[in-house]
């Protein structure tokens, strides 16, 4: 007997899959037809919705029903991928509630930086600056509870902005003005 011939039993080649009989062929059988009912009943669907001129509105309910408004702007926000400028936005009307009237009182956020996820924060004095700089770890861990984990990295505080900066006759020589003494 030589190598080259396969010996009795095994088989020649990859197996091929069983054919299906009895009930897993009528299953397959089943399934095909109901795939060509539904495509035959979707053709004549539209067939029928292009002759009577498009779509008609009946009882019940599709896309095309008016919204509430609250609803629809949801929709919105969902669909462009706001949902965390829109929280943003929320945080800033809702701030006295979020660090309190005092603070709210003399630091006021300014803008939100999506993209480095920073916060950023304008104090009216140096000193209530220095507060909120000190506060900061506590106030992104609230505003990451509040709005997401990750939201907010950072929270950058700026001091007031001082009066504009003139030139005259007053000015002394290297001096940046009013400027200079604000932190």
């Amino acid at each position: 007997m030589s190598t080259d011939e396969p010996a009795k039993g095994e088989a020649e080649g990859p197996q091929k899959p069983p054919e299906p009989s009895g009930v897993d062929l009528a299953r397959v059988a089943l399934r095909a037809a109901k795939e060509q009912a539904r495509a035959r009943g979707d053709a004549a669907q539209q067939k029928k919705q292009a002759r009577r001129g498009g779509l008609r509105s009946g009882a019940r309910a599709d896309g095309r029903d008016p919204l509430p408004l609250g609803s629809a702007i949801n929709r919105l926000i969902t669909e462009r991928g706001w949902e965390t400028p829109a929280a943003v936005g929320g945080v800033m009307g809702r701030w006295p509630q979020i660090v309190g009237d005092d603070l709210a009182k003399h630091c006021v956020p300014q803008k939100y930086d999506e993209d480095e996820r920073v916060l950023t924060v304008q104090c009216d004095s140096t000193a209530w600056a220095t507060q909120l700089r000190l506060m900061a770890p506590q106030l992104v861990a609230r505003l990451n509870e509040d709005l997401g984990h990750g939201t907010v990295r950072l929270i950058k505080v700026l001091g007031p902005g001082g009066p504009p900066r003139r030139f005259g006759p007053l000015r002394a020589p290297g001096s940046t003005g009013p400027g200079d003494t604000y932190g």
